[in-house]
């Protein structure tokens, strides 16, 4: 990694860092949308493993309840571990401006759905026994081909009418385990080397710095018009991603 590229990871894990303090989930999103940019995608995943998984883990231990969640989650989790894991073979392939695309349109899918006016409807608990493991292969399916976890485990979580708290801490929880099973299946493929998990770690530290001044900012700003802006800057990026890809 050059100088310029270290000035622009920094830069991004601080930005990322700062949008997860604010709203609770975007670091990923914004690290791979920026990254994923300027480097091959299967490089960009890489780099914000480390960040990813110690901010999803924090945020999984400060929650109120982990043990009531595994036991309820486990199908989707277990799913979703699997899906990442075959699924890696998308993003570290042959063919990068596909893999651009796809990142493209995960970030486009991502603010429509952060953009929808109104919350998704409950799904009744009977259903969670299908619904999980089927939403858990969707997200890993999307997170091995483009690095962002996001969809479709951030709607079905929502759809669990979950209180706050519990939300914050199973997102945190699905990221989580996605997050490890992408590192491992970028490890067996020789991607995440020593080198890129160098990097990836020193990541951490602008990642947290900005997770500390977005927890700061929280209180004196607006996280609802924050997030709004925030998912219309995806919209845009992801729309230039997906341009790329298939330019």
């Amino acid at each position: 990694m050059d100088i310029t590229l270290i000035a622009i990871a920094t830069v991004t894990f601080t930005l990322a860092g700062f949008v997860k303090g604010v709203i609770g989930l975007g670091l990923p999103t914004v690290a791979m949308g920026v990254l994923g940019s300027l480097i091959l995608p299967a490089q960009a995943a890489a780099l914000l493993l480390f960040p990813t998984i110690v901010t999803n883990i924090w945020q999984m231990a400060s929650g109120p309840g982990l043990g009531p969640l595994l036991r309820r989650l486990w199908p989707l989790l277990l799913a979703a571990g699997v899906g990442t894991w075959l699924a890696s073979g998308l993003i570290t392939g042959g063919n990068p401006r596909l893999a651009l695309a796809g990142l493209g349109a995960a970030l486009i899918a991502n603010a429509a759905i952060g953009l929808r006016p109104r919350p998704f409807p409950r799904l009744p608990p009977r259903h969670e026994a299908w619904a999980g493991p089927l939403a858990g292969a969707a997200t890993g399916i999307v997170t091995g081909a483009t690095g962002v976890s996001v969809i479709p485990v951030a709607p079905y979580l929502g759809s669990l009418g979950l209180p706050r708290d519990e939300m914050v801490q199973a997102l945190g929880l699905a990221f989580t385990v996605t997050m490890v099973g992408l590192a491992s299946a970028l490890g067996s493929a020789g991607v995440f080397d020593a080198r890129l998990a160098g990097a990836s770690a020193l990541c951490l530290i602008p990642a947290m710095a900005g997770m500390a001044l977005g927890n700061a900012a929280r209180k004196r700003i607006s996280p609802e018009a924050f997030r709004r802006w925030f998912y219309f800057g995806l919209l845009a990026l992801g729309a230039q991603l997906l341009a790329r890809g298939f330019g």
